[in-house]
């Protein structure tokens, strides 16, 4: 079966639900609450406290299972069996639990109606930034957007440890301190230029990345000897592997976000540095689509610029234990800016697709509701000559470009809509695929890094692995070739070789780090692939952009794309990042 995109439907098996009409759009902007009444928020929080005790309860039994760095830990301690321990445990949690449910039963019959009056996403905003700018157009210059996708696993802690991570609350405010400190990275320590690219005081405002050229930022102690990443141009693209977040990203979006408490810790940490966050987006209960709703989407959108739309919509043939999550897309358009009375926005389509890695045809009929939900979404909310610098569709796709299993959405229509700025086509990745990097021998090689054997230096022709280039750079620097996973093997997230962001990062910079850390790819069933071995990592995580005509021509393109290893066991994805450049290419017409 081929994929479609538009309004047509794959022409086997049964016809997916035609999609709900967008809403028609507000000029009184989004409201905070999911509610229309503060009666209904209120009531929504009270039957939400009632529920907790058995939620936290059937929790604490999950988690009586133990990660893989738990067992290591408890295997040097002088205690009795985990086993007796765990079962003096759960004889204490099973009756509480089942004393609670009662109670829980009819808060959870009060819950269910109060889900088909909620609207499917809550806002935050948080206030203190200026408004967005009038823009200038100087035909040649542009400006700089950053984005990071991620999917960090914040499950409930017992239903992570499934994938091998624990410590929710904790992982949440370490992955939030994380993106915060890139933002604060970049407002204490880049060098402004003294005007930005469009002609305005730079300052922290919307988009305070320029378009001056690359420079890597210090921190703020001034020591900058971890960082070993320069950059240069590569096919008109900057790739790098980092052990942290880019600084200064506009918009930030994270999926699997199903614990609404890590959700607000999220919100609490990131509000002071991204001014409009979408969260706790989906439907529950029986408002869903193809089951009833336990958790919701998981989808998280934090933006440094006003949200003047957003829409969410349930993918309808979602199965399995799938189905019970509300994964769907959500839709944004943010103001960027003005200029002479027309609107400067941009588009921002993310999304978390059907897990089980047989079932393509369910991914490909998705990714093609997704295209024609998010068209629909564009057509409703454009105003007349509103100029759009931006479209871009993100997320955890949950199919790679190097598994021959996933041939199906490999050929998807998306990708002939959509650049994708790693792929050259099904099958096959540019060849720097995640890297330009220094190799500093001293610093990294040695006895401390088993994956970092040394590697010849100066000038002349590199070979790395199975890739051959041409390399003219000055000594010290080498032009690293390798394929680009964002998966890891979760059994092995915690091996001192990818514990920490810094001995990851060196870890997968080379071959045999990324074959043994790295997820491999998988046939049409799901299992293994033990006939690939020119692959070294699944890349399910996506940033795809594209270009839009109207009434000035903008020009998009690729400055740096970041393979991040600062959450280094914290979960089984490596964040994603992408900056793109968008340029006017001729002056407007007056």
């Amino acid at each position: 079966m081929r994929a479609l995109c538009g309004p047509e439907w794959p022409s086997e098996g049964p016809p997916l639900p035609s999609p709900p009409l967008p809403l028609p759009p507000s000029s009184m902007g989004l409201r905070e609450s999911p509610y229309a009444s503060r009666f209904l928020g209120g009531m929504n929080t009270v039957v939400r406290g009632i529920l907790f005790p058995s939620y936290w309860l059937l929790n604490q039994l999950l988690a009586l299972q133990r990660t893989t760095a738990e067992k290591q830990a408890q295997r040097n301690k002088r205690c009795p069996p985990y086993a007796l321990r765990a079962l003096a445990k759960g004889l204490v949690i099973l009756p509480a639990l089942v004393l609670s449910v009662p109670v829980s039963l009819l808060a959870f019959l009060v819950w269910l109606p109060l889900q088909a009056v909620r609207r499917p996403f809550a806002y935050q905003h948080t206030s203190g930034q200026a408004p967005p700018e009038e823009w200038s157009f100087p035909e040649g210059h542009g400006r700089t957007f950053g984005f990071i996708s991620s999917n960090v696993c914040l499950l409930p802690e017992g239903l992570a440890k499934f994938s091998n991570l624990g410590q929710t609350q904790w992982r949440a405010k370490h992955i939030a301190q994380g993106l915060a400190q890139a933002t604060r990275r970049c407002s204490l320590s880049c060098e402004p230029s003294p005007r930005n690219a469009f002609g305005t005081p730079n300052g922290q405002k919307y988009g305070a990345m320029g378009s001056s050229p690359p420079r890597a930022c210090r921190s703020p102690s001034g020591d900058d000897s971890t960082s070993v990443t320069i950059e240069m141009p590569l096919d008109d693209t900057l790739a790098e592997i980092s052990s942290r977040f880019p600084s200064g990203a506009d918009f930030v979006c994270l999926q699997e976000v199903f614990d609404l408490r890590a959700s607000n810790s999220l919100c609490q940490l990131l509000g002071p540095y991204y001014e409009h966050i979408l969260y706790d987006v989906g439907v529950y209960g029986l408002a869903g689509c193809s089951a009833p709703k336990l958790f919701n989407s998981g989808l998280f959108l934090a933006s440094r610029y006003p949200i003047l739309a957003a829409q969410y919509h349930c993918y309808p043939n979602s199965t399995g234990e799938d189905a019970f999550a509300a994964k769907g897309l959500l839709c944004a358009q943010v103001q960027l800016g003005s200029s002479q009375g027309k609107r400067i926005v941009g588009y921002l389509n993310c999304t978390h697709m059907h897990a089980p890695e047989a079932d393509a045809s369910v991914r490909c009929d998705q990714m093609t509701l997704a295209m024609l939900w998010a068209q629909l979404f564009q057509d409703n909310y454009a105003q007349l000559g509103d100029v759009v610098a931006f479209d871009i569709f993100c997320g955890d796709f949950n199919f790679d470009n190097c598994s021959s299993g996933d041939e199906l959405e490999q050929n998807h229509e998306i990708f002939s809509i959509y650049t994708d700025p790693c792929r050259v086509g099904p099958r096959k990745d540019k060849p720097w695929a995640i890297g330009v990097l220094t190799h500093m021998q001293e610093k990294e090689g040695g006895a401390d890094n088993p994956f970092s054997p040394p590697v010849p230096w100066g000038h002349g022709t590199l070979l790395v692995g199975w890739d051959r280039v041409e390399s003219g750079r000055a000594p010290g620097q080498l032009l690293l070739l390798f394929s680009s996973g964002t998966l890891l093997d979760y059994q092995e997230i915690y091996n001192e070789a990818v514990s920490t962001p810094e001995s990851m990062k060196r870890t997968l910079e080379q071959p045999e780090g990324r074959r043994k850390f790295l997820a491999g790819p998988v046939l049409a069933n799901g299992n293994l692939d033990p006939s690939n071995t020119g692959n070294e990592g699944r890349r399910l995580d996506y940033i795809l952009y594209r270009e839009h005509p109207g009434p000035l021509a903008l020009k998009t393109a690729v400055e740096k794309v970041s393979f991040i290893t600062q959450l280094a066991t914290c979960s089984d994805h490596l964040p994603f990042g992408l900056r793109l450049h968008v340029t006017s290419m001729a002056q407007p017409e007056v």
